[in-house]
This record gives structure tokens, sequence and C-alpha cells, in this order.
């Protein structure tokens, strides 16, 4: 697949490692589409709940949306919607040595079958033209997953994947504390 630009400049490559290259002008002006466009991000974000809905009906618990979520957004390189969504994975009592290591939740144990196959099938969806993978993906799911659960989870990974793109090409921009002073050693 090659090199690709994300935000800011990065460049990812396909094992989602970020390096810097030069930055992008600050005084660029975007438009906020869902400001812009007010009627289609309503629908959005009423498609957004049905799908919520929908996993919660299907059996899928609040953190393993967040860890669909915050996993397609990394993806994506969308601050705003990494921003919010590890605070939502956090308040419903997810762990931060979890959430460090998501993006290398292959590596690690800590992640139950469910998790994984619900990981691997929202990756897939991210990245549909990766055929093998899919299959891959989809085999996984099948064997820990019901139908509902397979396709809750793929809902998921389209609704959040619609927000990143809204929220990446608007530049929406990540507003927080600062982070606190490290004292000398």
């Amino acid at each position: 697949m090659g090199v690709m630009i994300g935000p800011a400049g990065r460049e990812r490559d396909e094992g989602d490692h970020v390096t810097q290259q030069a930055p992008v002008a600050t005084d660029e002006r975007r438009v906020f589409v869902d400001k812009q466009t007010p009627g289609a991000y309503k629908a959005f974000v009423a498609a957004a709940e049905s799908v919520r809905e929908a996993a919660a009906a299907a059996g899928l618990d609040r953190l393993l949306v967040e860890l669909v979520n915050i996993r397609v957004s990394q993806l994506n390189a969308c601050a705003y919607c990494l921003s919010l969504h590890t605070r939502a994975a956090l308040r419903a009592g997810e762990t931060t040595q979890r959430l460090a290591v998501l993006p290398a939740w292959r590596d690690t144990e800590l992640f139950t079958a469910r998790e994984r196959a619900a990981l691997a099938l929202a990756e897939a969806t991210t990245r549909p033209a990766d055929a093998a993978a899919q299959s891959a993906a989809y085999a996984q799911a099948r064997g820990v997953l019901s139908d509902d659960e397979v396709s809750a989870v793929i809902w998921v990974a389209i609704s959040i994947n619609a927000f990143n793109r809204v929220s990446v090409l608007s530049k929406h921009p990540v507003r927080g504390a600062a982070p606190a002073p490290v004292s000398p050693a």
C-alpha cells in the first residue's frame, strides 16, 4: 500500500507508525462542515444514536464500543475523536494501560477474544480495500460474535469513520488542560 499523509503533515505507513513531516500551515481556514450544513450533521447524529441503540441491543457493552471508536480514530488520525472517545472510555471504566497499548492490541493478552474480533473487524471496515484482511477479520468475528454483534460492530465502525472524516477535514480543534509540568529529577 505504501505511505499515506495524515493530518498535520504526518506520514503514516501501513504499520501505523507516525513520523513528523513539514508542518501544515496553521492559518489554513477550514469549513466546519458540521456547522456549515447542520441538517446533514443532525442526520449523522441521529444515525449514530440508532447505531448506539443497535449496539446495546446486540449486547455490545460501552467499553467495547469505545475501543472500536478509539481504534478507528487512531487509524484515521482523528485527534478530535480520539480525545472525545478516550475520555468516554475512561469514564466508562477503561484502564489507561489498555488504552496505551490499543495501537498494538494484537501484541498483548490484555484484550478478550470478543474485543480482538471486534477490533479486527473495525480495522477491516476502516480499510475495506484490503480484501485478505477483511476476510480474515470476518472469519475471526464469526467465530466469537453473534450475527447481531457482527452487524453492530460494523455499524459502529462505519459511524465513527464518518465522524472522523468530518472532524479531520474540518480540522476540529482539540481543547483541554495543558499537561502537568514534569518535575526535575
